[in-house]
């Protein structure tokens, strides 16, 4: 097969596709709440401005074909708007337990993959007239900057806001020289691989059971909490220290005494990219420890931004990119060195940032009043934290396997008070 086959999946998008066991379902969700209404959504009318809107995303209407020695998109055929744009059928959602009860069913299900990898719950109306749309799209056809443009196009009304721009490790330079490219490499690899702790407490074998969790905050106070230091952390740095602060609460309550986790950041590479609207798979990572052990929450921020820091200006992030896709020549090195990077000892969890619309959002007339991403853990590593922001808000999403790891909604709580915590302490 022609290696420029446009409908091939990329060797990043059948990585992902690969990984989809009876465990797991390799997709995200995104959880959409919508301010209350006098009336609820009107299904029919949804489905109708979202089809008329799928023609701008092909993979919308196009199935994996995996029959071939390659996984390629093809025309799923006799496509349906109703298998796909649906209205949550089954117990009454009044709470906010009950949302996410339901959230968390969805999470559990495959998504079928003779259709079109993608769908939306419309769920509700709850007690105080809100509704949801729960989201799901499977990872093989989007990343996390990648959903959200996907939303964009064809769920939120149209916006001035521009499409979400990648939150890239570093500036985009002139490329470097081959020389200095190999030599900078042994370094990247030495700092983000390689360093196997302890046993991480999320390292557990994992069900297809979900249990998800929220929380938030705002833009504007992660901003003045970073500025308020004597280097400036970033809003990133501030979300790591917040979550590192809920789980020291929340291992001490579960008798953990790890002083140290290692957290896997995926870094977009959407900057590398040429077209600004493309779907699929385009990222990295770097590994940063949260000094969970540190009592004081100005210390441990302190001490992740610094971290940061160093990983941004020495470009880990791109380094690693190019490593692990300079082995894809040799897939039986590739596989055995992704292994390892996978490996539980070499991080404990993944918690990832994806930019979303910066200015308010609405979904048929009605404004998205909170914003939520979710995606699910992976083998061994049975935790996973995910936010994304709209319009000057922030919000988290927790994913467990309830089998392995109970309470989330405890993590969710020791979370948002580690936020009040670290902007109390900043006098923020």
């Amino acid at each position: 097969m022609a290696s420029d086959d446009p409908d091939r999946l990329s060797p990043d998008d059948a990585r992902v596709l690969g990984v989809e066991s009876a465990a797991v379902t390799g997709q995200t969700l995104k959880l959409v709440i919508l301010d209350p209404a006098a009336e609820p959504l009107d299904l029919e009318a949804l489905r109708a401005r979202v089809s008329e809107r799928l023609g701008s995303q092909p993979r919308a209407t196009q199935r994996v074909d995996t029959s071939t020695p390659e996984p390629r998109w093809v025309e799923a055929a006799a496509f349906d708007i109703r298998d796909h744009v649906r209205e949550h059928s089954g117990p009454d959602c009044a709470s906010r337990a009950d949302l996410w009860r339901i959230v968390s069913a969805l999470m559990s299900e495959h998504l079928d993959r003779s259709r079109p990898l993608w769908t939306f719950d419309v769920i509700g109306p709850l007690e105080d007239g809100r509704q949801a749309i729960a989201a799901r799209l499977h990872h093989a056809m989007v990343d996390g900057i990648a959903a959200v443009r996907f939303l964009d196009s064809v769920l939120f009304d149209e916006h001035a806001d521009a499409p979400p721009k990648a939150l890239s490790a570093k500036p985009v330079d002139e490329p470097a020289s081959s020389f200095e490219e190999v030599r900078r490499l042994p370094g990247a690899v030495i700092r983000e691989l390689g360093h196997p702790g302890s046993r991480s407490p999320f390292d557990r074998p994992i069900t297809i059971a979900r249990e998800l969790a929220f929380t938030g905050g705002t833009i504007a106070g992660m901003k003045a909490t970073g500025a308020a230091r004597p280097h400036p952390a970033t809003v990133n740095d501030v979300l790591l220290a917040v979550v590192a602060g809920g789980l020291r609460t929340w291992l001490a309550r579960h008798d953990e005494t790890t002083r140290h986790l290692r957290a896997q950041i995926p870094v977009s590479l959407h900057h590398r990219d040429g077209d600004a609207s493309a779907l699929g798979n385009h990222d990295s990572f770097m590994n940063v420890d949260l000094p969970v052990g540190e009592a004081d929450p100005l210390v441990r921020l302190d001490r992740i931004s610094a971290e940061t820091r160093q990983r941004k200006e020495l470009d880990d992030a791109d380094e690693l990119y190019d490593f692990f896709h300079a082995l894809s020549r040799v897939k039986r090195v590739e596989k055995v060195a992704r292994r390892l990077a996978g490996s539980a000892r070499e991080f404990s969890l993944s918690i990832s940032n994806v930019p979303g619309p910066r200015t308010p959002v609405g979904v048929a007339g009605r404004r998205v009043r909170h914003f939520f991403t979710s995606s699910e853990p992976g083998a061994h590593h049975a935790l996973r934290i995910s936010a994304i922001s709209c319009a000057g808000d922030f919000g988290i999403g927790l994913c467990v396997d309830p089998q392995a790891l109970p309470d989330v909604a405890a993590l969710a709580e020791a979370i948002e008070n580690a936020y009040l915590e670290l902007r109390t302490a900043a006098e923020i």
